[in-house]
Parts: structure tokens; C-alpha cells; sequence
């Protein structure tokens, strides 16, 4: 084609979620001249005493990243530490309790709303000089220009870039520019989320009972209420949400055994439906994945947007060294170093939150048996049950 007179970048991020967020930010401050390309404005305010429905229970990892982006300072006193966290199984005797204190930690993860995360990023990127944003923009279409790839916006303008990262989501356009296959399968369950208000206080503690239908979580919140994440088959979430609020409090505590005591309020209430998606490969030349874009999990252990943060810390590595060494950024052999890095923690993952799901979703007596017994001899065995949690947390 053409050689187009556009806007010149080192790269060129498409999608302004928090993975593309905090991809700017960190290459943004790395000295890389860096566009950003969202089609929605970021949510600047909202109401007293409001809160997010979508909320994510960040790893010590991620709230590494953030605090290298300069937003974990503003971030954190909207944030709940959480403390323990209690798992246990419906079918039986199985139950797990994890303690920050026996790992010599303050505390085991943070929930946080996605607009407070959202709006930090935002307000750092913004400020940055070597980064460029379009939003709201849409991506009108991509397009090969001599070496360097061209994102053509709605309102026609062109920027040319070294290196295209697509952070946009699970219909990913950046994935589809250079054929990237994606496999895709429907768990034919439904998430149903919610925030709801209890008798007694959550105890800064993540709680989680397997249901044969899907898992129900309760993520405490700053405010005191509890966000809820009830996984179920597509059918009973459908009915789950069609109830009216006295019966679905009624429903929701005694799912959770009532553990927090009586539901006593719940917002509005969505659903989500499940699936399992995986890019079958991360990087093309000129082009790389990361988040939603490379991987969607079933969100029982709530790691999708940490293993987007992982993604990011792992790119800005690979692409900074790559500066270092005079190489180019958007070389495939550079690229497939970010890939080499990242696929197997992807993968292994998605694996076993896959397992998880099918492995406490069946009401089979061998399997029930062995969930119940493998949550019991885990928790009696500290050594095993704090690497596992140092693992979920990123600290090894």
C-alpha cells in the first residue's frame, strides 16, 4: 500500500482496560513514545456511596505493577485488604483456611473496583509525555505500511507504529489484523455478580463454597458490603436472577450457609456468561497480545486480570532489554521471548482452573471423595497450603 504520513510511534496499544492502561503507563515512563487507542472514556465520577459491580481481587504481583506505574498510592485507599480466605466444599467435609499470618505476610490480596483502578491508571497516563491518548477513538482498521503497522481511527487520522499490542478484550480486532486462530468453548454456566450487604461483617476474609451447580464467592469490600460472584449452570442463573430480592437474599444465604449470618440488602444483580478462551499463538511480526486478548479463565479463583497484569510486567521487560540491546521491538525473535515467558503460566493456569471447575462441579462419589479429602490433608499440611497461596499471590 500507500506509505501513509501519519502520526509516528514506538507502539501502538489498542484497548484502554486496565491491562492496556498500565501498558502505557510503564512504557510511557520508560522513555517508549507510546499511543493508547480506547473507544469508551473512562468513568471520571460517580455517586456517593456508590459501588463498582466489577471488582478483582489483585495479587501482590499486581499491586507490584501498580505501584511501579505511580497508581497503587492512589488505588490502595479505596482498596480491602483481605486477610484469610476459607474455602470449602458443599459435598462434603472438605475446608481450607488460609492465614496471611503463616506466611509472615500483612495480608493476602486487595478487592478493588475496577473505576478506581480504572481512573488511577488514567489519570497517570494522561500525564505522561511520551504517551498519546485517543479515546474516545475507535479503531477503523489496521493496516500494513512499509515495516510499520497503521491504525487508522474513526475520524480518519493514521498512526504508524513500530509494534501493535492488542489489549482489546476477548474479540480482540488486533488479534483477527494478522489471523491469529483464538479456541473458544462455552462452559454453559452463567456468573451471576452482585453487591450485597450482611448481618455480620466479612472479617477482611475471601470466602468460598464449590456448589454442585458452579462456586459462590463473597469478596469483602472497603465500605463493609461483600461483592458476590455465583458461578451456576446457565439455567439456575437464569432463575438466580429473575427472583425477586427477598427471595434471592433468602437463596444466597442459605447457598452460603450463612455464614456472614442473614443476607440483609443486594444491588443490582448481572450476569456473565463463562467460557474459555486461549490465542493459539501470542506474537506475529510487528504484533503482540496480552490480557482478554490471549486468555479468558473461569474466574473461580478470580486470576484473569492478574495474569493480565503478568503479561504486561513481562512485555515492558523484553521490550526494554530489546531497546537495550539495539534490537527491534517489533522483531518476531523479540517478540517470541515475551511469548516463551508467559504461554506456560497461561496455560497452566487456565489448565487447572479448568480442572477445578470439573473436578468440584461433579457430584461423581470417587471425585467427591477425593475433593473433600485433598482439601482436608492440604490444609493439614502448612508447607504445601503457604506455597500454594505464595503461587496464587506471585510472590515466587
Amino acid at each position: 500500500m500507500k506509505q501513509s504520513t501519519g502520526q509516528r510511534f514506538d507502539v501502538g496499544i489498542v484497548g484502554g482496560g486496565l491491562v492496556g492502561l498500565s501498558l502505557a503507563a510503564r512504557l510511557g515512563e520508560a522513555g517508549f513514545k507510546t499511543a493508547l487507542v480506547e473507544a469508551r472514556a473512562p468513568q471520571a465520577d460517580w455517586p456517593a456511596g456508590s459501588t463498582d459491580i466489577r471488582v478483582y481481587a489483585l495479587s501482590r504481583a499486581s499491586q507490584r505493577l501498580l505501584q511501579a506505574t505511580g497508581a497503587w498510592p492512589v488505588i490502595e485507599p479505596f482498596a480491602c485488604a483481605y486477610t484469610d480466605m476459607r474455602v470449602w466444599d458443599a459435598g462434603g467435609s472438605g475446608d481450607i483456611h488460609f492465614d496471611s499470618e503463616e506466611l509472615g505476610e500483612p495480608e493476602l490480596g486487595h478487592i478493588v473496583e475496577s473505576r478506581v483502578v480504572e481512573r488511577a491508571l488514567f489519570d497517570i497516563v494522561r500525564q505522561l509525555p511520551d504517551v498519546t491518548l485517543f479515546c474516545p477513538r475507535a479503531v477503523q482498521s489496521l493496516e500494513d505500511d512499509g515495516g510499520r503497522k497503521c491504525i487508522v481511527l474513526d475520524d480518519g487520522r493514521q498512526l504508524l507504529v513500530d509494534l501493535l499490542v492488542g489489549a482489546d478484550g476477548k474479540h480482540s480486532q488486533v488479534r483477527d489484523f494478522p489471523g491469529i486462530h483464538a479456541v473458544a468453548s462455552a462452559y454453559d454456566q452463567k456468573a451471576l455478580v452482585a453487591v450485597v450487604d450482611t448481618e455480620r461483617g466479612h472479617a477482611a476474609t475471601a470466602w468460598q463454597r464449590f456448589l454442585p451447580t458452579g462456586p459462590l464467592a463473597f469478596l469483602p469490600l472497603r465500605n463493609g458490603l461483600s461483592s458476590i460472584v455465583w458461578s451456576a449452570n446457565s439455567s439456575e442463573a437464569e432463575r438466580l436472577v429473575a427472583l425477586d430480592d427477598e427471595a434471592f437474599c433468602q437463596a444466597l444465604g442459605d447457598a452460603f450457609e450463612h455464614r456472614l449470618g442473614r443476607i440483609t440488602g443486594c444491588g443490582e444483580r448481572v450476569l456473565f456468561p463463562l467460557v474459555k478462551q486461549y490465542a493459539e499463538h501470542y506474537v506475529a511480526p510487528g504484533v503482540a497480545l496480552l490480557g482478554d486478548a490471549l486468555h479468558v479463565i473461569h474466574p473461580l479463583a478470580g486470576q484473569g486480570v492478574n495474569l493480565g497484569f503478568k503479561d504486561v510486567a513481562e512485555l515492558v521487560a523484553v521490550l526494554v532489554e530489546a531497546r537495550g540491546q539495539g534490537r527491534a521491538i517489533s522483531s518476531l525473535s523479540v517478540l517470541r521471548r515475551f511469548e516463551r515467558a508467559r504461554k506456560g503460566d497461561n496455560m497452566a493456569t487456565m489448565l487447572a482452573m479448568d480442572g477445578f471447575k470439573h473436578l468440584f462441579g461433579s457430584s461423581a462419589p470417587p471425585l467427591r471423595w477425593l475433593r473433600n479429602t485433598g482439601l482436608n490433608l492440604v490444609n493439614a499440611a502448612p508447607p504445601v497450603k503457604n506455597a500454594i497461596m505464595r503461587a496464587a499471590m506471585g510472590l515466587n
